[in-house]
C-alpha cells in the first residue's frame, strides 16, 4: 500500500467554517449593540415626555420643554424635538448623546393626562 500524501483539505474547510462562524458572531453582536441603543433611547424619550406632562399639568415647576431636555440629559441622550399640544400632551423626541458607530439611535414618546 502506497501512503497517500496530505493535502490539508480538512484545514483550509475548518479555517473557513471559524472564518465565517466569527463573521456570523460580530453580526449578531452589532445587531445586539443597535438594539440597546434604540431601546435606551426609548427609555429616556418616555421618561422625558412624562417629567414633560407632568410640568405642563403643573405637577411640578418649569417649562415643560426644559425639564423634558434636562431629564433625557441624565440618560446620555439629546432632546431633538419637543411639542406641547392642547390638553397637556407632549410629544418628544431624542437621540443618543453618543451616537452608535453606525448610526443615530432615536426615541420617540407621548406623554399627557390621564384619561
Amino acid at each position: 500500500m502506497k501512503a497517500q500524501r496530505e493535502r490539508g483539505a480538512g484545514t483550509v474547510l475548518t479555517l473557513g467554517l471559524g472564518a465565517v462562524v466569527i463573521t456570523m458572531l460580530l453580526g449578531l453582536l452589532f445587531l445586539a449593540q443597535a438594539g440597546v441603543m434604540a431601546s435606551r433611547a426609548a427609555s429616556a424619550a418616555d421618561l422625558a415626555a412624562l417629567a414633560a406632562a407632568d410640568t405642563a399639568r403643573g405637577l411640578a415647576s418649569g417649562e415643560p420643554c426644559a425639564v423634558a431636555a434636562d431629564v433625557a440629559a441624565k440618560h446620555d441622550a439629546k432632546l431633538t424635538s419637543c411639542t406641547v399640544a392642547g390638553g397637556n400632551v407632549v410629544e418628544v423626541g431624542t437621540e443618543l448623546a453618543r451616537p452608535f458607530r453606525w448610526g443615530v439611535a432615536t426615541g420617540r414618546a407621548r406623554a399627557g393626562p390621564p384619561p
